[in-house]
C-alpha cells in the first residue's frame, strides 16, 4: 500500500491499555495535596480560611461567614449542598473551632499557624487533629489521647468520648465513626452541636394543633388549641354565634383565619337550607303512581270531570 495517503492501523495502536493503578506513593501525595487544600481554603467559597471557622459533622471545615451566607441568602446554594451533602441546615448543625495560634507566622494566606495548646505541635496535614463538641477548642490527637479524663484542656467543659471529633479524617474508622455518630444523634433528636434538631417537635405541635375541614375537603391547621377554647364559666347558657368565637383568640392571623373558615362554613349551611327548600317544592313519589292525597301541592290540582257523552 503505497503513494495513496492511506495506512494500516497496528494491533497496539487499536487495543487501548487500562489506565495504570496509582502507585502508593502517588496516593499519598495525591492525599497531601488535597489536605493542604482543605486545611487552607473554604470549600464553598475557596477563600482562604480565617477564624472563626466552623466544622460539621463530618470534621470539614469552612468560613463562618461563608455558612452564613449559605443558610440565610441562599449563596452558592447548589455548590454548598453537593459538598456538604446536605448536612448542614441550620447553625445548630456546625461547631464554631478554636484554633490556638501560634507565635510564629506561618506559610497560610492568612498569616497564621494552629498549634495545639498543650504540645505546641502544629495543627495541619501532617498531624492527626481533633476538637470537642460542645466547646469547639482543637488538640492534636495526640494530646487528647495520652491526657486522662473527659473535660476539656482548656475550659474545662465536660464531653463524652463519642464527641471528640476528628478534623478532615482520612482512616477509615475514624470516618465511620462519625457517620455512627451522626445516626444516634439523629434518633435521640439533637443535632451536631448537641442541640436539639430542627423540626424536632414536630409531633408535639401535632397535639397542639386544630384540624378544620373545610366543605370542600381542604384542612386548615390552627396553632394553640387554647386559644381557640373558651372559658366554660364564661360561656354557660350564653348562646352566642360561632362566627364570634375568633374574638378571643390572641393570635391575628389565626383568628383571622378561624373567622374565614367559620364564615364559609356559614355559607355552606344556608346554601344546604336553600336547597332543601327548593326540593319541598317537587315531588319525589313515582309518576307512574296516582298521587291522591300524598301529592304535594305542586302536583295536586283540579281534574277535569269526565263527562258521558253518547
Amino acid at each position: 500500500m503505497g503513494n495513496d495517503g492511506g495506512s494500516i492501523p497496528t494491533r497496539r495502536e487499536l487495543v487501548k491499555e487500562a489506565a495504570r493503578a496509582l502507585t502508593t506513593s502517588e496516593l499519598k501525595e495525591t492525599r497531601q495535596e488535597q489536605q493542604e487544600y482543605h486545611w487552607t481554603t473554604d470549600p464553598i467559597s475557596t477563600k482562604p480560611l480565617a477564624q472563626p471557622v466552623v466544622s460539621d459533622s463530618s470534621g470539614k471545615l469552612y468560613n463562618k461567614d461563608t455558612v452564613l451566607e449559605y443558610l440565610v441568602e441562599g449563596a452558592r446554594k447548589d455548590d454548598a449542598e453537593r459538598i456538604t451533602g446536605g448536612a448542614i441546615k441550620s447553625l445548630k448543625d456546625v461547631v464554631e473551632v478554636k484554633f490556638e495560634v501560634g507565635s510564629k507566622a506561618g506559610e497560610t494566606a492568612t498569616g497564621e499557624i494552629w498549634v495545639c495548646p498543650i504540645t505546641g505541635d502544629r495543627l495541619g496535614p501532617s498531624s492527626k487533629a481533633v476538637y470537642l463538641v460542645p466547646c469547639g477548642h482543637a488538640f492534636s490527637g495526640t494530646a487528647i489521647k495520652e491526657v486522662s479524663g473527659e473535660k476539656c484542656l482548656t475550659c474545662e467543659t465536660a464531653y463524652a468520648s463519642n464527641d471528640i471529633i476528628a478534623i478532615l479524617p482520612t482512616i477509615d474508622t475514624d470516618i465511620a465513626r462519625l457517620s455512627l455518630r451522626v445516626k444516634t444523634l439523629q434518633e435521640k433528636g439533637l443535632s451536631h452541636s448537641l442541640k436539639k434538631a430542627s423540626g424536632g417537635n414536630k409531633k408535639r405541635k401535632k397535639k397542639d394543633e386544630v384540624v378544620v375541614v373545610v366543605n370542600d375537603g381542604r384542612k386548615v391547621q390552627q396553632d394553640m388549641q387554647q386559644e381557640l377554647v373558651q372559658d366554660k364559666t364564661s360561656t354557660a347558657g350564653n348562646d352566642a354565634p360561632a362566627k364570634d368565637s375568633h374574638k378571643s383568640i390572641n393570635n391575628a392571623s389565626t383568628a383571622s383565619l378561624t373567622a374565614k373558615v367559620l364564615d364559609e362554613q356559614e355559607r355552606t349551611k344556608k346554601r344546604k337550607l336553600e336547597n332543601q327548600n327548593v326540593r319541598s317544592l317537587f315531588s319525589t313519589r313515582d309518576q307512574a303512581k296516582p298521587s291522591g292525597k300524598s301529592s304535594d301541592f305542586m302536583t295536586r290540582g283540579y281534574s277535569l270531570p269526565v263527562s258521558d257523552k253518547r
